[in-house]
């Protein structure tokens, strides 16, 4: 598993413990591929991740990746959740205002 700053990854439960292991800073973005908020949402994410290449930007879509969505109990989509160090730090549903994603990112870099 390989990461690729500047870029989002697929994520599934599978690999979320290696994820975790190996990055302080993750941001996982729950969606999926009918969810049209979660569309409007995705290009806003992408951008993050080219900005902050030092934070693990993951996606998991919730049709494939049903049993990492449980865990968590996503009930709503988009949902994003932060880990620092793999403690959450910030979940919460729907789309977050620019600058709200914004003092996340800055959070989480703090």
């Amino acid at each position: 598993m390989t990461h690729t700053p500047g870029r989002t990854h697929d994520v599934t439960l599978e690999i979320f413990d290696q994820i975790t292991d190996q990055h302080p800073l993750i941001i996982l973005d729950f969606w999926a591929a009918w969810c049209q908020p979660c569309k409007v949402f995705a290009e806003p994410f992408a951008l993050m991740a080219e900005l902050h290449p030092e934070i693990y930007f993951g996606k998991v879509n919730v049709d494939i990746a049903k049993d990492l969505a449980e865990a968590f109990q996503v009930k709503s989509i988009p949902t994003l959740i932060a880990f620092k160090n793999g403690d959450i730090v910030y979940e919460q549903p729907g789309i977050p205002p620019s600058e709200l994603f914004e003092k996340l990112v800055q959070h989480l870099l703090s």
